[in-house]
């Protein structure tokens, strides 16, 4: 079973920053497209960021300028910078694999941040 590990997440000041990171247990991540999403309480979970086979990254509105997703085949993990954070980003982070969406997801890990 492919397995996905997000780590990095916490407790972080208004303008704070951030560094997610998703290491995955397979040897095929080279071909696997990588995505960030994120879930608030009570809020359905909204696609962040993406990096495709391409080398393509596309962000949605509310982050870009702020967040960068990058991707290292060699050390199989797919990070996701944080910076000038706001409240309105507090959420369960997810790294997703696989596809756009793909079938594979981590477990979440917490960004709060505080006003």
């Amino acid at each position: 079973q492919v397995q996905l590990v997000e780590s990095g997440g916490g407790l972080v000041q208004t303008g704070g920053s951030l560094r997610l990171s998703c290491t995955a247990s397979v040897s095929v991540f080279s071909i696997f497209g990588m995505n960030w999403y994120r879930q608030a309480p009570g809020k359905q979970r909204e696609l962040v960021a993406t990096f495709t086979l391409g080398g393509r990254t596309t962000y949605t509105d509310s982050v870009k300028g702020r967040f960068t997703i990058s991707k290292d085949n060699a050390k199989n993990t797919c990070d996701l910078q944080m910076n000038n954070l706001k409240p309105e980003d507090t959420a369960v982070y997810y790294c997703n694999g696989g596809g756009y969406p793909g079938p594979y997801w981590g477990p979440g890990t917490q960004v709060t941040v505080s006003s």
